[in-house]
């Protein structure tokens, strides 16, 4: 998370997440050096599926449409968003930096009616008519204090449920409240007392999906890697187990229909492959990749066979890095046999 645009005690929060943080490694290697995962499913193959326009993009979220295939990818330095249409070898500007006052772009979702979610870490959530780029509802974090809205999954039902790093709370956005075009976050989940202790302010929870039939949301606590289960129908809070090593440095999720879970652990240019039970309670590892050129990977989808993951170079320049040494070119990557 980039140190920008944020108040005063939110500053503070993160150069004290930033501070528990290893140094990635360097980022310009291209072969994979995939570390073999319980299972043999074949070496992995990382390649370039697009590129982003621009200098100093620093993407962090992504989104695809599987209406339409077009894959839409958000900047950290500026709010801006990008899209990607089939076969486009760079990536166009849907929505400019800054538009709507936002200035982050971190957590994004395509809804089953098409409507584009875009969080603003430092102010909430907008959704966007993904043919006209139109502004169609917009929601401003509620209460007092700091807060850092994340990522962001929605249920079959429509509602959003969007994770706060800060807080360590979920945040709900109805389809009723869609429909009325503006509010503020309403918290429906606080996970405070089902996480390990945390010195206070430690950014926690980040990336969120849901099971395809609504039952459950998993989301991952960054800070000690553990995966939780929130039970959509009794509010339940439980600890998934894993099958596996802890997920230091989580930070996006994606959950495949089948039950395939996926991970990027950011600093340590990790991706894993997890099975999760039916129920959510819990999951398998299946794989392991790391390699440096995966540049400080933040979150990922799984699409047609391949997973897209956002090559966010945080190390070179960004909020990783404070010496602003120069990052290259920004691409999303594409990884088979993930």
């Amino acid at each position: 998370m980039k140190l920008t645009h944020l108040p005063l005690a939110t500053l503070t929060v993160a150069a004290a997440l930033l501070a528990t943080l290893t140094t990635a490694p360097s980022a310009q290697a291209s072969a994979p050096t995939p570390t073999p995962g319980p299972q043999s499913l074949g070496p992995a193959r990382i390649t370039t599926a697009f590129a982003l326009p621009g200098a100093k993009v620093y993407p962090e979220g992504i989104a695809a449409d599987a209406r339409t295939g077009a894959v839409y990818v958000g900047s950290y330095a500026d709010g801006a968003v990008y899209r990607a249409r089939p076969g486009q070898r760079t990536a166009e500007v849907f929505l400019p930096a800054g538009t709507d006052g936002r200035h982050t772009a971190n957590g994004l979702r395509v809804d089953a009616r098409g409507r584009l979610w875009v969080t603003d870490s430092t102010a909430g959530v907008a959704v966007y008519d993904t043919r006209t780029g139109a502004r169609l509802a917009h929601f401003e974090t509620g209460g007092t204090g700091p807060s850092f809205i994340n990522d962001l999954t929605i249920t079959p039902d429509g509602t959003a449920y969007l994770t706060d790093s800060v807080r360590a709370v979920i945040h709900r956005v109805t389809p009723a409240q869609l429909a009325a075009g503006t509010g503020t976050l309403e918290t429906a989940y606080d996970l405070r007392s089902a996480l390990v202790p945390h010195p206070a302010g430690t950014f926690t929870l980040n990336g969120i999906v849901s099971d395809r039939a609504g039952r459950y949301l998993v989301t991952v606590d960054m800070a000690t890697g553990d995966l939780y289960r929130v039970d959509l129908g009794t509010g339940a809070v439980r600890r998934v187990t894993l099958d596996g090593p802890a997920l230091p440095h989580a930070d996006g999720l994606d959950l495949s229909p089948d039950g395939t879970l996926r991970v990027a652990q950011n600093t340590d240019n990790t991706l894993t492959r997890w099975h999760l039970s039916a129920d959510g309670t819990r999951a398998r590892l299946e794989r392991t990749l790391t390699d440096p050129s995966l540049q400080v990977p933040t979150t990922l989808t799984h699409v047609a066979g391949r997973t897209l993951v956002v090559r966010s170079q945080f190390d070179k320049g960004g909020p990783f890095d404070p010496t602003n040494s120069t990052p290259t070119t920004f691409t999303i990557a594409s990884v088979r046999a993930l």
